[in-house]
């Protein structure tokens, strides 16, 4: 009945998340000058760390809002409109516009400053993963995949990048009484020399910002006090402590990482750098990222690793400066212990011909061991996605989704995402909660055809729940392998018939999506 009566409101809103826990979010912004950074800022200005928690909770009977736009409403109202081209005088205008202020009321299914929850049964610590957002996307922005993701239990921290990759951001330093707004960054998509040192750069505040929430992750499990400096922030007094010896981040290779587009590309970026040692030829000025060979992120980096990597934008991998990254393969072909990455692309992006076959190539072994390597990418795209499906907007705003950008249900495209993620990270070790029957869209009569490979999967995957989802002989509709043998992308036809025609770059990312790059 909720469900019905929330398609009738005009306010946007969320579908529920599936899984067994009530979902918990606290805002963090923490001085830098508070965390052990293993590496120099590469931007001083930026003086605070900015993150939002996702967590399973315990229920609440007296809920309190998490509103999806972030305070100031109306400066990220203005700044999304500017994003998507619209001059300074229309974004003031539209922000006043009753009809589009509905925006203002929308609420992340969440508990603000919920208690987590105890641990389950054979649980010493909550599995952790860090989740990295594209252009234009924010600490909010992915709030349905992180949040669906809490409700299996997991902790997912969603850092918001001062990169000037999002639409606006504000920096509180609690030595200046005025918030500082960091703008969007608006870059071509050529690949000249100054665009190169322009996303470069950003790349650089990136990896630095992941390595100071990987230490932030570390106080917060030894319960260690830092100041929270957001105004968002409304944290229990009476429980300053509220991660404390629950995170499960100390063990090499237990946190997850993972992003979308510009993220995705954050986050092989920065395995690679705390993975490699630095190339002893180049200049340290011209490196991502260096932490010390003697710091704990060096420790955590292992083959082991698990990575999430959602509609990858593969150009920021291709630089000429950062070729010596390039040359290595991700860190779980390190090993034949290693986790299997998992790729998701929009099927846009499976069009988008360039950026597939980098980024095929970026995620795959290396080429002398692809026939007889034991760690393999899985790759699969939803069929009749967008690239803003796997953010907010998909689900926010199903109809536009569809009528726009011809993405069919939204809400499915999103449970599809969620379940591979799911079974991907058990099949990497990391124990989450079953997907459910209904999520799973099993029917009486399947249960006992895939009950059988169930079985069969669990002798190589103890943890396997849902089989099919990553079955290299498909079985879920609209649900597309893509194997490595493929060709060029030229002339494929895609499953159900639909055809796989390239596409350039300017109509894979610039379509008017919301969440470009």
């Amino acid at each position: 009945m909720t469900s019905f009566f929330s398609h009738l409101s005009p306010i946007p809103s969320f579908p529920a998340y599936t899984g067994p826990y009530k979902v918990g979010t606290q805002d963090f912004e923490i001085p830098v000058a508070e965390l052990p950074s293993p590496t120099s800022a590469p931007d001083p200005s930026i003086s605070t760390v900015s993150f939002r928690i996702f967590y399973p909770c315990e229920p609440e009977k007296h809920k309190k809002p998490v509103y999806w736009l972030p305070a100031p409403q109306s400066q990220y109202f203005r700044a999304y409109a500017r994003f998507l081209n619209a001059s300074h005088k229309l974004a003031t205008f539209l922000s006043y516009l009753p009809i589009l202020r509905t925006i203002f009321y929308t609420t992340i299914p969440a508990i603000r400053d919920a208690k987590i929850a105890p641990l389950s049964k054979g649980l010493e610590r909550w599995p952790v993963m860090v989740f990295s957002h594209g252009l234009g996307g924010s600490r909010n922005a992915y709030s349905h995949i992180t949040g669906s993701l809490a409700s299996h239990g997991m902790v997912v921290v969603a850092p918001e990048h001062r990169d000037g990759s999002a639409p606006i951001s504000f920096i509180h330093d609690p030595k200046i009484s005025t918030p500082r707004a960091v703008d969007y960054l608006s870059l071509p998509y050529s690949a000249t020399p100054e665009v190169e040192r322009k996303r470069n750069g950003g790349l650089k505040i990136r990896l630095w910002e992941l390595g100071l929430i990987h230490d932030a992750l570390l106080k917060l499990d030894n319960g260690d006090k830092f100041s929270i400096t957001a105004p968002d922030c409304h944290h229990d007094a009476s429980d300053d402590q509220p991660f404390k010896d629950l995170l499960d981040i100390h063990d090499p290779g237990k946190i997850s990482w993972a992003g979308h587009s510009f993220g995705a590309s954050t986050v092989i970026q920065f395995l690679k750098s705390v993975y490699y040692p630095p190339p002893p030829h180049l200049n340290p000025q011209d490196l991502l990222y260096t932490p010390p060979s003697n710091s704990t992120l060096k420790h955590q980096i292992t083959p082991s690793s698990p990575l999430i990597l959602l509609d990858v934008w593969s150009a920021p991998l291709q630089f000429p400066s950062n070729a010596y990254l390039l040359a290595h393969p991700l860190p779980a072909y390190q090993s034949p212990d290693g986790s299997a990455p998992l790729a998701i692309l929009s099927e846009a992006f499976y069009k988008w011909k360039s950026n597939f076959n980098d980024t095929k190539a970026a995620i795959s072994p290396p080429p002398q061991h692809t026939n007889t390597a034991t760690i393999k990418p899985n790759i699969f795209y939803p069929i009749s996605s967008a690239h803003l499906s796997q953010s907010d907007f998909g689900p926010l705003f199903p109809f536009l989704t569809r009528k726009v950008f011809k993405a069919e249900d939204p809400e499915r495209t999103m449970r599809l995402n969620v379940r591979a993620i799911l079974e991907s990270l058990r099949r990497s070790g990391i124990k989450v909660a079953d997907s459910s029957a209904a999520d799973m869209e099993i029917r009486m009569p399947e249960m006992d055809v895939s009950g059988a490979k169930q079985l069969e999967q669990k002798q190589m995957f103890p943890l396997s729940q849902d089989y099919l989802i990553l079955a290299e002989e498909g079985g879920v509709k609209g649900w597309v392998r893509v194997p490595l043998d493929e060709g060029e992308g030229d002339g494929v036809v895609g499953a159900n018939g639909h055809a796989i025609e390239a596409r350039g770059e300017g109509e894979a990312v610039m379509e008017g999506e919301v969440m470009k790059g």
